[in-house]
């Protein structure tokens, strides 16, 4: 049980060093005088760094996966899109609203987001990540919106990807400004409520 709680602190530690210095910043002694560990016992949990950093992406990834509406919805699937029918401005800002404060606010997920972009442009895998779940995860998912919104007469027909465009990127750029500064978190959601009133008023039906 030790060595379990042991590496769960690694992890963590190494999370928060990643987070603010970067990966490629940060030493394998730095993480083991931060969890207060001598290196050779750090390696008798992980083989290196890198396997570090792997242990953590893929852990965050399974995690985010589950809680984020990017990876769960289908548009297509008409169990899932029952509810959804009747859609107003408010819901889905209600929606997205959510989501924000979920990858905001949740501890692990707000570092690795913030890892990510210190990486994107030294770490391949990194990199790929980033673009994955910062572009085209998130513009999946607003294609199948609008195209949702689409059929069921609450928009007007459209280019859908140029909509899901048009709608997500204001919204992403609010998200990475609750990053940088979380006490702006309010003046973001009071933009993103008029923006979503707006984009419905001009692509009404």
């Amino acid at each position: 049980m030790e060595k379990v709680n042991t590496k769960d602190q690694i992890l963590d530690v190494a999370l928060d060093l990643f987070s603010i210095r970067g990966y490629e910043a940060t030493s394998i002694s730095q993480i083991a005088d931060a969890v207060g560990l001598r290196k050779a016992s750090l390696y008798s949990h992980f083989a290196s760094k890198q396997d570090i950093l792997d242990t953590l992406v893929d852990e965050l990834t399974k995690e985010f996966d589950q809680h984020s509406i990017f990876m769960k919805v289908d548009w297509d699937d008409p169990v899932f899109t029952e509810d959804k029918k009747g859609m107003t401005a408010e819901a889905v800002g209600a929606m997205v609203k959510g989501q924000i404060r979920y990858i905001v606010h949740d501890p692990k997920i707000s570092k690795v987001r913030k890892l990510f972009t210190i990486e994107q442009f030294q770490n391949e895998k990194l990199k790929s990540l980033q673009s994955k779940h910062s572009y085209e995860d998130i513009l999946k998912y607003n294609i199948g919106l609008m195209s949702f919104l689409i059929r069921e007469g609450i928009l007007r027909d459209d280019d859908s990807e140029i909509m899901a465009a048009q709608f997500a990127w204001p919204i992403s750029m609010w998200m990475n400004l609750c990053d940088r500064e979380p006490e702006r978190e309010s003046e973001a959601m009071e933009l993103l409520d008029r923006h979503v009133r707006q984009f419905f008023r001009v692509y009404e039906k």
